[in-house]
């Protein structure tokens, strides 16, 4: 039978037993009701003064209007476990999702991603500033847009249908994918780069998009990697991925190209990407970030909860797999 709220009736009813001394389960007989609705409706509504169905059906009332998301405001330490999470630059799913592992016995320390975004969005309605640490920083929703468009096709370049199975099943470590993060004005960039099974992010800086300046900063980040989770590279159409070759040689690792206007397909490093623009959005030039905003960037990145990974970081899941390449 399906669940329906207790009436103004009903709740007279409930009244008249209890000052007649009825017990719950005799109540809840004569209602058709189960035992515990009436034991819960007496919890919730009982005053000082005892149990007033008029007063009941106020508070009941005025409980069922109450936006859900409201509710879970009453408990501090739940406040204090997203605000701190929010500060460190965590999103709504992670959180929400981390908070599981972290409070595994504790149910009230239960919420959900929409919960979160309906506080930032109300809240910055009213000045909060705390929507500045979503990633991107938007007071409001937005619809999503598509992504931009591939590049040209280069000879001797191999397709990424000819990339083996294990690649696009991420059943294995070794598999990265790259790209150029462009800033809208200015020479410099950067050059990011994702392990498909850990997703986890190396990040280096370019002066200039040329493919030798691409090579040059990717090929030592790559090389501080054991042999053993170098196994493949899937790059764009950029005209910065034109010495592809060069990069086989230096690297040891098989590189394959999405198709053109195509760049979900690196789904994990376009992800990433997206991810970056939290620290290092539109409109700025490039050429004024550091190494350690670099470094900063990448390690709050890395150390962030992701859904896909359980909840686990990119480091904790890319370090079992570096302890177990350098134990080999």
């Amino acid at each position: 039978m399906p669940y329906t709220h207790l009436t103004l009736e009903e709740r007279i009813v409930i009244e008249l037993f209890v000052h007649m001394g009825m017990s719950c389960r005799e109540i809840a007989a004569y209602l058709g009701r189960s035992h515990t609705t009436v034991s819960r409706e007496l919890r919730r509504n009982r005053s000082k003064s005892g149990y007033r169905s008029q007063t009941a059906e106020r508070r009941a009332r005025k409980r069922r209007n109450m936006p859900r998301h409201y509710r879970s405001m009453s408990r501090p330490e739940l406040l204090a476990y997203v605000d701190k999470k929010l500060r460190s630059d965590w999103s709504p799913e992670q959180i929400a999702g981390r908070i599981r592992l972290d409070y595994p016995q504790d149910q009230t320390m239960r919420i959900s991603a929409e919960t979160i975004y309906r506080w930032i969005y109300a809240a910055a309605q009213v000045g909060d500033t705390s929507y500045r640490h979503l990633r991107r920083a938007h007071k409001r929703r937005r619809r999503q847009t598509r992504y931009g468009r591939g590049r040209r096709i280069f000879p001797g370049r191999i397709d990424i249908d000819q990339r083996p199975q294990a690649v696009a099943d991420r059943s294995r470590y070794g598999d990265w994918e790259a790209d150029l993060v462009c800033a809208s004005r200015g020479k410099a960039a950067l050059v990011s780069c994702n392990e498909r099974k850990s997703r986890f992010l190396v990040l280096s800086k370019v002066e200039s998009k040329t493919a030798a300046a691409f090579n040059e900063a990717l090929v030592p980040r790559l090389c501080e990697i054991p042999p053993a989770l170098r196994k493949t590279l899937t790059l764009d159409n950029g005209s910065e991925m034109a010495r592809f070759k060069e990069l086989e040689s230096a690297t040891g690792m098989s590189t394959y190209f999405c198709k053109p206007h195509s760049p979900w397909q690196r789904g994990a490093n376009e992800n990433g990407n997206g991810l970056l623009r939290q620290y290092f959005p539109r409109g700025i030039s490039f050429h004024k970030i550091t190494e350690e905003l670099l470094v900063e960037a990448a390690d709050r990145l890395n150390n962030r909860p992701r859904k896909c990974l359980d909840y686990q970081t990119p480091a904790e899941v890319f370090n079992h797999a570096l302890l177990g390449a350098l134990a080999t």
